[in-house]
């Protein structure tokens, strides 16, 4: 038969000769009808997968007059498309054998027919399978598939007998059963018969003696009213292939993958070989998408557009030195309208603003173009005698509180919208409150500083809690409402909950903490260590991740932060007068951005403009970094060009 080709509708006769009755017995072992099959007989698939019927429509198969199966246009048996022609005409050369496969290629056509599978192109799996002499897998899995699909629970209990001994965990079948039998149960109460339901309830899944809380959960089903009900309290989607195929997913993860791939195999290597490359793209600063469709997969990832059509993949590591200009790693524009050091910088969680707090007694709010992305003054508040050394946004951007240098014991809390003072609290003059974090319901905030002030107040400064003893030098909430960590003069950070008072160490330095923030997820605190730079902690494991190279940190308290679309960067204030940047993964910074004069005291990444970022100085200033300007395909070709000669 022609190899691409569509051959005729009428069957014709074998050929004659020597050469026939092998030639159709070779046939037959490919799967195709031989010559003396029945007329009305229909091919079956090697693979043992059944075609779906969408697949069957619209493979561009039909059936020869005579009934049987065509592949892809290509008659089963016979005439000019016979096994003679697509063999090459030659009996010796057909019978030559095949090269034995490495298990590497075979795991690559498995996992390629399984792809091919999901899109219903059956007959293209079975001569892929026929043609490598490979298997996709068991037969037994195969029968088990099926009848899991057309809901033929018996059948498929009885196949997970004959799955046993090919299963590692003995648990794993009575996990198995179970599954299968609480998609029975909820298939009869949808279709209304409940007795059976009830049977299945008691005589199948309650004796497997597995998850009772489970089967309690199931019996509350049988009070439902209707189809829709259940749905609705079940979580799902109701009898039909849609349940059925996510039921086989989690039924697939406890088979061995020579038996039955796991589901979407071929799906998930090229998406984590996307994320790799990702995470290995120094710049990469792009909103996270783990759809493979929003990537090219005959190509290395580069980030820019630009670089993907002009230079292509062998130029992205030469051509990194243009994505940099892409990067937050030019100077914008310089903000010089305070008149001493600056010592703290924020932007507003919307992006929209950003504050800063200085030596020189005041908060200037800056407004962001949203096209320009250049700074106005805005507003400025003034009035803190002692300076201001920290500043914290409220969840909704409606309000600032600022705090001041160790001797200061007063607290500010301004409405931003109106520039108004709401709140100047003082609990004592020997206080010294330092910092401060909002929770996040907005309604409250934690203060404290290193003379063993620790308190929750209200938006009108009123004390809710205290907690005696502990010296702070930095605040943070997490999401849960309840528990607030902070660093101390014993180098550790220590998490406390105001609800039921208790406390528990959480993160031990050897040198103490001068600064600490914690990314979106909660999950990692990133730390300015004094004399040691910044450390990257994983919060839930307790365990230090990371320490970045480069910074220069004595005793200054600075100020670190997250940063990107992803928070995959990290930026650090050093007293070297530099900015540096590093990519979360990669202990060596990517980035050293110099134009201060003096210790940059903190740093800020727009956490909705992930391509600027603010630095605050000694040297009075406030600087912003953006990325290079007029960066556009005509530079990119022209430097790719020369890098070329």
């Amino acid at each position: 038969m022609q190899a691409n080709g569509a051959g005729g509708g009428q069957q014709q006769p074998p050929p004659q000769g020597p050469a026939g009755p092998e030639l159709g017995c070779l046939g037959a072992q490919n799967g195709e009808a031989s010559s003396g099959s029945a007329a009305g007989e229909q091919l079956a698939h090697a693979n043992g997968l059944l075609p779906s019927a969408s697949a069957a429509n619209s493979s561009g198969g039909s059936s020869s007059p005579g009934g049987l199966s065509v592949n892809n246009g290509v008659p089963a048996a016979g005439g000019p498309g016979s096994a003679a022609a697509e063999l090459g005409g030659g009996g010796g050369s057909a019978l030559k054998k095949k090269k034995r496969l490495s298990q590497s290629d075979e795991d690559v056509i498995r996992l390629i027919g399984q792809h091919l599978h999901g899109l219903g192109l059956n007959q293209t799996v079975d001569l892929l399978m026929q043609e490598s002499g490979c298997r996709l897998e068991h037969p037994s899995a195969t029968k088990f598939r099926n009848h899991v699909m057309e809901g033929e629970w018996d059948k498929a209990e009885n196949d997970l007998n004959e799955l046993k001994p090919l299963v590692h965990s003995p648990h794993a079948i009575v996990r198995m059963k179970f599954l299968l039998l609480q998609q029975k149960y909820l298939e009869y109460l949808e279709d209304g018969k409940v007795l059976e339901a009830l049977q299945v309830l008691r005589c199948e899944l309650t004796p497997l003696k597995y998850n009772t809380d489970r089967i309690h959960v199931l019996s509350g089903y049988l009070m439902c009213s209707h189809a829709e009900d259940l749905r609705a309290k079940a979580e799902w989607e109701g009898k039909g292939t849609a349940s059925r195929s996510k039921l086989l997913d989690k039924l697939q993860t406890y088979l061995p993958p020579s038996v039955m791939l796991p589901p979407r195999r071929l799906q998930n290597l090229l998406r984590q070989a996307v994320e790799l490359q990702r995470d290995r793209c120094l710049y990469h600063n792009t909103k996270l998408d783990n759809s493979l469709d929003s990537v090219s997969l005959l190509i290395d990832h580069v980030c820019s557009r630009g670089l993907r059509s002009v230079c292509g993949a062998p130029y992205m590591l030469q051509c990194l030195g243009i994505m940099r200009k892409q990067f937050p790693c030019y100077t914008q524009q310089i903000l010089t309208e305070h008149c001493n050091e600056v010592w703290f910088c924020k932007f507003s969680n919307d992006g929209t603003k950003l504050a800063t707090g200085s030596k020189d007694t005041t908060v200037i709010i800056w407004q962001v173009d949203s096209d320009t992305h250049q700074l106005k003054l805005l507003k400025t508040l003034e009035g803190h005698a002692y300076g201001v050394s920290y500043i914290a946004w409220s969840p909704d951007d409606n309000y600032l509180v600022a705090c001041g240098p160790d001797d200061c014991s007063e607290l500010w809390l301004w409405n931003v919208q109106t520039g108004e003072l709401r709140t100047k609290m003082s609990q004592s003059h020997e206080d010294s409150l330092t910092s401060v974090a909002w929770n996040p319901d907005g309604k409250r905030f934690v203060t404290g500083g290193q003379r063993g002030q620790f308190y929750q107040c209200d938006l009108d400064g009123n004390l809710l809690d205290s907690w005696e003893g502990v010296r702070v030098q930095c605040l943070w909430c997490l999401s849960d409402g309840k528990t607030v960590l902070a660093s101390d003069t014993h180098q550790r950070i220590r998490g406390y909950n105001f609800e039921d008072l208790t406390d528990r160490n959480i993160v031990q330095e050897d040198h103490p903490i001068m600064s600490f923030t914690i990314s979106k997820n909660g999950r990692l605190a990133l730390l300015n260590v004094a004399t040691q730079g910044v450390h990257l902690w994983d919060l839930q494991d307790r365990v230090l991740v990371r320490k970045y190279q480069g910074v220069t940190q004595g005793f200054y308290t600075i100020h670190s932060c997250f940063g990107g679309h992803n928070e995959d960067f990290i930026a650090s204030g050093s007293e070297d007068h530099k900015v540096y940047i590093w990519h979360k993964r990669s202990e060596l910074p990517i980035a050293e951005l110099t134009g201060h004069t003096r210790t940059v005291n903190c740093v800020s990444w727009n956490p909705q403009i992930p391509s600027m970022m603010a630095s605050a100085s000694d040297d009075g200033t406030v600087r912003i970094w953006g990325p290079a300007p007029f960066v556009d395909n005509q530079d990119i070709e022209e430097e790719c060009s020369s890098m070329d000669s």
